[in-house]
């Protein structure tokens, strides 16, 4: 064990949950609570923003996404940062002048409806719940290579400390985490982009012999009447199986198993190895090793025609090195079968050409089928419409003094995250070429990336991940408890509490909906943090975009319309999510069976969502203004 990282790690928790103590005794005031007193300077808030918003999808997710699909990676970095001109010109000055705490107080702010009340509140709720899926799934990721616990363990550590930093002191201590990570995380990302373009490019990247490198075998074989035999001396074949048209075969070494893909080259039989991970009766075998590890993987077989190290590359030569049409990469594709009573899992390598990897195509099928591109346009249509409508994000502009600091502080915030944006498609394609990624888990491919620079930089980067995913998950879960108590308990359910019952409100709601958040993290787990994050943002943009959009923008708008359209649009895209393939495989059913064909509801709900708000309040204008 590495005690560094370890050490760097406690000494980051400590330092995040000192914020909290130190701003616990200042926060009396449900204002301070929810919303830090609006006294947070725009400059301060601008890089919260960067932080609130950078979450484990950005940092783990993107990068892992970029390392196994190229450009269709990079692709989430322009809808998520697209989705801030929304928010500029659309709800920043108008949110900050409407509401106190929640995004519900700027929805209702024309209609004191109870209707709104209610189906806001819970909108918010279902949003943060959406978005906290993968920000507890990236905690886990990172917590099992950094202290060497379980998934599980690491979901529920980054539970309890941030429930620590919620309960506290809210959305104060929330802030300054979140502007101390986001300051953080654009810093020394830029240093692990300079050293992947010191290192340069390499088809033997040894990571200064801090991981062997492993060249992966080739078999001739022979195949008669459906008999595979392996030429190559020492080898027999044991069985064969076949999944998504692909035949693999298991083979024997010197008492080891291996398991190869079968690949014909002008009329030659080829077998290629594959890693893999083994459900077998006697247990689980990886490798040919009973509780064995995956080898780290992607390396470059070809450098624009040449296989000689480029040394230290400039930005600009980097990328045009790794787009040549003569750049051959080496990538992996999993595929699971049946074979006899095991279950296995293969991990084969595969050659894409450098131009193919820098343009769309590896994971978004551009010429592909007509359901495939409008899956691909529903998902880009979800990430530029949802930042504006995320609950988290709304919030913060309620702790700044005015609605031009509010525009002010989204300035900045887009500043800071276009900046990273750029960097994340560097630390993606140097993850794709040094072999730094777990063919089953892509989520931790910057980390991994940064370790194999050595152990302080992968301690740093480590320790910022996790308070990457600290100030998310504290914006979400300080949204969370503001609808509980603020929108649903006192003014939907009349409570009337006084400041101290509702921050205790907060408080207890805070706890909840941080448990439940742990559950969820523990259960999705293995499931790329950008991909989930992409569900959280269509169901936002169907919830909530359109009710502030046309409460903003058209006079006809009345209560009820909003109340239908929030929910038409959660139930639209919920629904959608809950028949995808993703979560058909997800309860263990086939993928290819799930009652709808599509992964991204977007196309379809938010239009939903516009439509019924539309026609509703055109049929209640009549009772416009007295619902």
């Amino acid at each position: 064990m590495d005690w560094m990282p370890i050490i760097i790690f406690l000494a980051f928790v400590a330092s995040v949950l000192g914020l909290s103590f130190f701003f616990a005794r200042r926060t009396r005031s449900a204002a301070g609570y929810y919303a830090a007193g609006g006294t947070i300077h725009w400059s301060v808030n601008g890089i919260a923003f960067a932080g609130d918003y950078l979450s484990a999808a950005s940092f783990l997710g993107i990068c892992g996404m970029i390392a196994t699909a190229g450009y269709d990676g990079f692709l989430y970095s322009i809808g998520y940062l697209a989705g801030w001109i929304v928010a500029m010109f659309v709800v920043a000055e108008p949110m900050k002048r409407l509401g106190r705490y929640t995004f519900t107080d700027a929805l209702d702010s024309r209609f004191n409806s109870k209707g709104i009340q209610l189906a806001a509140g819970i909108s918010t709720l279902i949003v943060s719940i959406f978005y906290l899926i993968p920000q507890m799934v990236g905690a886990g990721v990172l917590i099992t290579p950094l202290l060497g616990l379980p998934h599980a363990v690491g979901v529920v550590l980054v539970g309890t400390i941030v429930i620590i930093i919620v309960a506290t002191a809210g959305m104060t201590s929330t802030t300054y985490v979140q502007f101390l990570k986001g300051g953080l995380l654009v810093v020394f990302s830029l240093v692990v982009v300079i050293a992947v373009l010191f290192r340069g490019l390499s088809t033997e990247p040894d990571q200064g012999g801090r991981v062997p490198f492993h060249k992966y075998a080739t078999l001739d074989a022979s195949e008669t009447e459906g008999r595979m035999a392996i030429q190559e001396p020492g080898w027999e074949v044991a069985g064969t199986a076949e999944a998504g048209g692909t035949t693999y075969v298991k083979a024997v070494k010197d008492g080891r198993t291996w398991w190869f893909k079968k690949v014909v080259e002008d009329g030659a039989v080829r077998l290629q190895e594959c890693q893999y991970e083994a459900e077998t009766p006697s247990g689980r075998v990886v490798n040919g090793e009973a509780g064995g590890t995956l080898r780290q993987a992607g390396n470059l077989v070809s450098i624009d025609g040449s296989t000689d190290p480029t040394g230290p590359l400039g930005p600009a030569e980097f990328l045009a090195r790794m787009s040549s049409p003569k750049t051959r990469v080496q990538l992996f594709k999993q595929a699971k079968f049946q074979a006899g009573d095991d279950k296995v899992i293969a991990y084969c390598p595969t050659i894409a050409s450098g131009n193919k990897l820098l343009k769309p195509g590896q994971k978004f099928k551009v010429e592909g089928t007509p359901l495939q591109k409008l899956d691909f346009v529903s998902l880009m249509l979800a990430l530029f419409l949802g930042t504006a409508a995320l609950p988290h994000i709304l919030i913060r502009y309620y702790t700044v003094p005015s609605p031009a600091a509010a525009r002010k502080s989204t300035i900045v915030a887009i500043a800071a995250i276009g900046f990273f944006y750029v960097l994340t498609l560097y630390m993606g394609l140097g993850a794709m070429v040094n072999a730094v990624v777990n063919p089953a888990d892509n989520n931790m491919s910057a980390p991994l990336l940064a370790r194999s620079f050595g152990g302080l930089l992968f301690a740093v980067i480590s320790a910022i991940a996790f308070a990457t995913v600290l100030g998310t998950v504290s914006g979400l879960i300080v949204a969370a408890s503001g609808a509980v108590a603020h929108d649903l308990m006192d003014r939907f359910g009349g409570m009337h509490l006084s400041d101290k019952a509702k921050v205790k409100a907060g408080k207890i709601a805070a706890i909840v909906v941080g448990i439940f958040a742990m559950i969820l993290g523990i259960v999705f787990h293995g499931i790329n943090v950008t991909f989930l994050v992409g569900l959280a943002f269509a169901v936002a943009a169907s919830a909530n975009l359109p009710a502030i959009v046309m409460m903003l923008f058209w006079k006809k708008t009345t209560a009820k319309g909003i109340v239908a359209s929030i929910l038409v649009g959660i139930g639209t895209a919920v629904g959608i999510i809950l028949f995808s393939p993703t979560l058909w495989t997800l309860y263990g059913l086939k993928g290819a069976d799930a009652p709808i064909p599509f992964e991204n509801p977007g196309l379809f709900s938010i239009p939903a969502s516009f439509v019924t708000l539309v026609i509703v309040s055109l049929l209640t204008q009549p009772r416009n203004r007295t619902e």
